[in-house]
């Protein structure tokens, strides 16, 4: 398992990172994620506090991550109901042909 060190800079602040050489590309991504969130706090709230900034973010991005992972079981439970309705529906037609 090869590992990399990585300087990743976040709301202006570099932050050393030693991570898995597969997980740098992640990493990478989810690091610009993190910024252009801040910056799009910034520009929008006009807060400069870099700690307020990051706070916001933070809450944002795992709020959004929360309510995804929540919702995933009810649209495959969905999907599932769609299924069960359309063989039921195709078996009912085929016992009963015209």
């Amino acid at each position: 398992m090869t590992e990399v060190s990585l300087k990743i800079l976040i709301a202006g602040r570099t932050y050393p990172l030693t991570v898995k050489k597969e997980d740098e590309q992640n990493v990478l991504q989810v690091a610009k994620m993190i910024n252009e969130k801040v910056k799009e706090f910034e520009i929008n709230y006009s807060v400069r506090d870099k700690q307020d900034l990051l706070a916001m973010t933070a809450l944002n991005l795992l709020s959004n991550q929360q309510n995804t992972t929540q919702k995933a079981p009810d649209e495959e439970a969905n999907l599932i109901n769609q299924l069960d309705l359309f063989v039921t529906d195709y078996l009912q037609k085929d016992s009963n042909p015209l």
